[in-house]
């Protein structure tokens, strides 16, 4: 099944929200590049869906339930790809502590798969939520 990218990013929300990480790397290409230039305490790159298998091992790990609200999808020229806008919410499983996190993503789906993302998230946000 060739999903579209807003297909893509739909379905990703969805697994996210329902906290199935576990599921979500499948929906990545083998040679899937991921970009988080504003990641704490550096910027991270992650390349290959192994890496990101453990990236989101880790996201899973974590003690957040996200709900995602206030999305726009922006259309580009190339059909491969959208930019998503959104907010987190992001609600500590532990605390009950909330905290709004804005979003832009780049994503470049090819053959129903994620190639590439491009994640702006306010990881400074994030981080403010588990402290």
């Amino acid at each position: 099944m060739n999903l579209t990218a807003q297909e893509i990013f739909a379905l990703r929300t969805e697994l996210i929200h329902q906290r199935r990480w576990n599921e979500l790397a499948a929906h990545y290409a083998e040679d899937a590049v991921v970009d988080m230039p504003f990641a704490l305490p550096e910027p991270v790159r992650l390349h290959g869906r192994p890496a990101i298998e453990a990236h989101l091992a880790t996201a899973a790990l974590a003690p957040l339930a996200f709900t995602v609200e206030n999305v726009v999808i922006h259309q580009t020229a190339d059909a491969e790809v959208i930019i998503a806008e959104y907010d987190y919410l992001l609600s500590v499983t532990t605390t009950g502590k909330t905290q709004r996190v804005s979003n832009i993503q780049l994503f470049r789906v090819r053959n129903g798969q994620i190639v590439e993302t491009r994640d702006y998230h306010d990881h400074h946000r994030i981080r403010q939520a588990l402290t």
